[in-house]
């Protein structure tokens, strides 16, 4: 394997990648343009750390049983320091519905189906030290990126080196060489235009979710616990026109979301101002009991994050690399919409994915090909769903906003995948068999949807869509203000 390897971005898929070509014996160079985190704990690198190259760094995340399975198996120690910071292991067990704790009994593979809590700045904490502290990775910060080197032969263009620059220079001074370079520099990435200026046009699939959501943090008094779980009113939900969720972090924090189409703009307006944002989320009952008066304290604004689209770039056309000895990784080459707290787990599958190519060949079109063809194979079916979630979540919104909570189906075909989702998201609530599968799906551990290949699930389903697809939308749309209630509250506020 190349002995001049360089990741361009430190975020979890930098880190990833840098740790999983490390410990297959690459020596590594990480070059980072934001400073390192600060030396104190969690709190400090939340508060103080300027991470401008992670846009979603203060945005809340939930680590997925993908991530998760993937540390546990091949960097336990890494997840012990992850504890030790304060994450919290939610297990499927803990994730039960009221209706189900009673009836539960653990299975085989009930294991795998676990997340990690905390928050982002805590894992990119804990792990940039991590990675930091292996003897074969150097990690090199406040350094730009300004462009490439490059060599073409017979047509074929190579990439050889980048240029770079330090904070306190107006222009690039030096080039670093290198065999390999692999693109982590997430949403913010120049890679492709760089390409472009060379005559190399990467391909683009960009779709936009028509989405702003709004991140509030709090933290928890002492003595005070968070509310207790499954229960009827869910701290995640869809109320058709808006959609919330909560974050439990790390030592006593957690944040709030509320996700509302682009249209509706006095929703959007008043979200933005903090007290606004709280009447929003006590009017919620899902929400309410995280509010409680006197309980919790707000350690933040709202503040929101927009343009969310998803994104995949094709740098292979016919087999053949675009350049030779580029890859990208994580969201620099393909991202779908954050709100599924998906990105991190594709990411280090990603970082895994290329370091095993580069360890099994060393011809670059060879290496460009079998990275494509398995991130094709592993990734995009679940790109395809999380874009396929973005535009049902779309059509939603705007029939809420015409006042209508359950689309017009055109069709008997759109009806009946319309009335099988309302029903397969019943039986999840209401069946430990459909949730296992369910979870295995929203945990990544497979394909997504491969459970209903089940004919048990499929009978399952199929007896609740006769119950009726408004009954059965119950347990996806949760009990909250109308929108013309929420729309007078929000004036009112």
């Amino acid at each position: 394997m190349s002995n001049s390897t360089i990741v361009v971005g430190s975020g979890i898929a930098g880190m990833c990648t840098a740790l999983a070509l490390a410990t297959r014996g690459t020596d590594v160079t990480v070059i980072e343009r934001d400073t390192p985190p600060p030396e104190g704990d969690a709190d400090q690198a939340f508060f103080e750390w300027p991470r401008r190259g992670a846009t979603q760094f203060r945005h809340p995340h939930a680590f997925l049983g993908l991530m998760c399975n993937l540390l546990q198996d091949n960097y336990p120690d890494l997840l012990e320091q992850f504890y030790a910071a304060g994450a919290r292991r939610v297990d499927f067990e803990d994730m039960l519905s009221a209706e189900l704790e009673d009836s539960y009994t653990a299975e085989p593979g009930d294991e795998k189906l676990w997340v990690l809590m905390c928050r982002r700045a805590t894992i990119e904490t804990v792990l940039r030290r991590y990675v930091a502290g292996l003897d074969n990775i150097s990690i090199i910060n406040n350094l730009h990126i300004d462009g490439i080197e490059s060599n073409r032969n017979n047509g074929q263009l190579t990439i050889t080196g980048l240029k770079v620059r330090r904070d306190c220079q107006a222009e690039h001074g030096d080039v670093i060489p290198a065999e390999v370079i692999i693109d982590a520099c997430g949403r913010s990435s120049r890679f492709a235009r760089w390409f472009a200026e060379l005559g190399v046009d990467v391909e683009e699939e960009n779709d936009d979710a028509e989405i702003l959501y709004y991140t509030r943090h709090y933290k928890r008094r002492p003595g005070f616990d968070e509310p207790a779980r499954g229960g009827k009113d869910r701290s995640a939900g869809d109320l058709g026109y808006i959609k919330y969720g909560v974050f439990p972090g790390d030592n006593g924090n957690f944040a709030i979301i509320v996700c509302v189409h682009n249209v509706e703009t006095t929703l959007l307006d008043g979200i933005r101002d903090p007290e606004t944002f709280d009447a929003i989320c006590r009017s919620i009952p899902g929400l309410a009991p995280w509010l409680a008066e006197g309980c919790v304290d707000a350690t933040t604004a709202p503040f929101g994050i927009g343009n969310i689209h998803a994104v995949w770039r094709h740098y292979v056309r016919d087999d053949k690399p675009l350049i030779n000895n580029f890859f990208a990784v994580g969201d620099a080459a393909l991202r779908t919409n954050p709100l599924y707290g998906r990105g991190c787990s594709t990411g280090i599958l990603h970082a895994h994915i290329l370091a095993d190519v580069l360890s099994e060949t060393s011809d670059p079109t060879e290496r460009a090909r079998l990275f494509n063809q398995r991130t094709e194979d592993e990734i995009r079916p679940i790109f395809a769903a999380s874009l396929s979630e973005d535009r049902n979540g779309i059509r939603r919104s705007l029939a809420a906003a015409e006042g209508e909570l359950l689309e017009k189906p055109d069709s008997f075909k759109k009806w009946f995948a319309m009335a099988f989702g309302d029903a397969l998201a019943a039986a999840a609530r209401y069946n430990l068999h459909v949730l296992r599968g369910m979870m295995r799906t929203v945990n990544l551990l497979e394909k997504p949807g491969a459970f209903l290949e089940d004919w048990r699930t499929r009978a399952i389903i199929f007896g609740y869509m006769l119950r009726g697809r408004r009954r059965n939308a119950a347990a996806r749309i949760q009990r909250g203000p109308s929108r013309d209630e929420m729309l007078e509250l929000v004036s009112a506020e």
